[in-house]
């Protein structure tokens, strides 16, 4: 179901405007403007660094001082190695159930450093050096000794309930088994539709709306399924926490609907605000970015709008900037068709 719009006015009111579709009006906040110019002043940040300009690279107060992931969920390092190192990697074999493989290893645990440990203890990651004891055995020792083998980044169900095992990494371990043994890259690449692709990996045990989508976001970066990023999405706590500072009346809209309704405004809501929107090389922004937009203006308007409450009774930001130096030759999937525009190097 797609909202057919229009705005009242070119310009919107200090306080809020309405926004008139097929429901009821849709009543937006100052933090609906502050979406747009978010999205302008981290995406000028990101090209800062692309062009390898002197910190700081946002003049902006809030993004100086607080970490912020980038516009474009592919821009983010965890997301650039995985494309690069994980799932288009020249010396890996890339037939679906060996890409489908490393991707679930690697994203179960979403940490760089745990996939290079693994990659230097039993060499290439290939299902012919997968065994379950001495992988297990390894991760239990890493935790055992202080490493954290998880990324923050998402909450990770055990799995306990379903493969019964002690630690969670076990039955994560387990957890991709069970998909490789259901042959679940056939099932994907059969899928007709994004939708259908995301029930299947949602069938698993532990895998809820949210992961299940993010891992499907993962999966469509490779060659097993090649769905438009602006074809499905779902939204996950952090991006309803944002619809509902951004707006304080959705008309009845769903919160898929009015990400679908961002997406499809875009280029409209940055002329009216007299912003030039850097798109990712001539890429405009997806449902999976706009979904990823809205969870971080949930944070940003903590400080920039602590007067907006929203839906969230949180009121500070958690992480702090801290750059690190590792430089990124920026690269994604081929299909997208925007790699031969990229010819710079990125500090992060």
């Amino acid at each position: 179901m797609k909202p057919s719009l229009a705005i009242e006015n070119n310009i919107l009111p200090d306080k809020l405007d309405i926004i008139h579709q097929h429901l009821l009006p849709a009543k937006i906040t100052k933090v609906f403007d502050t979406y747009w110019r978010f999205a302008v002043l981290r995406q000028e940040a990101f090209f800062n660094r692309v062009n390898e300009h002197e910190q700081p690279w946002s003049e902006d107060p809030i993004l100086k001082h607080y970490k912020f992931t980038n516009a474009y969920r592919a821009a983010d390092r965890v997301s650039q190695y995985l494309i690069k190192n994980v799932i288009y990697a020249a010396d890996l074999p890339n037939t679906p159930e060996e890409v489908f493989f490393r991707i679930m290893l690697f994203k179960l645990f979403n940490k760089i450093e745990t996939w290079e440990l693994l990659n230097a203890e039993f060499g290439e990651m290939v299902l012919a050096n997968y065994n379950f004891k001495k992988f297990d055995e390894l991760l239990k020792q890493t935790m055992a000794s202080g490493e954290t083998i998880y990324s923050a980044a998402y909450i990770m169900p055990s799995g306990k309930s379903f493969f019964g095992m002690a630690k969670k990494h076990s039955n994560h371990l387990k957890l991709i088994e069970l998909m490789l043994k259901k042959e679940t890259h056939k099932q994907l690449m059969d899928a007709k539709t994004m939708e259908r692709a995301f029930e299947i990996i949602k069938s698993f045990p532990g895998l809820g709306d949210f992961l299940a989508y993010q891992l499907l976001i993962d999966i469509n970066y490779s060659t097993i399924t090649n769905f438009s990023e602006s074809e499905f999405v779902v939204a996950g706590p952090g991006a309803k926490g944002g619809i509902s500072k951004c707006f304080s009346d959705t008309g009845g809209l769903s919160a898929v609907e009015i990400i679908k309704l961002m997406t499809d405004r875009q280029e409209r809501e940055f002329e009216r605000l007299g912003l030039v929107f850097p798109t990712l090389w001539s890429r405009p922004l997806q449902l999976i970015d706009c979904q990823n937009l809205f969870c971080e203006v949930d944070k940003y308007s903590r400080v920039k709008h602590p007067d907006i409450k929203g839906s969230s009774d949180r009121t500070r930001i958690k992480q702090i900037f801290k750059p690190t130096y590792e430089p990124i030759d920026y690269w994604f999937p081929p299909k997208w068709g925007i790699n031969q525009n990229i010819n710079n190097t990125v500090n992060l």
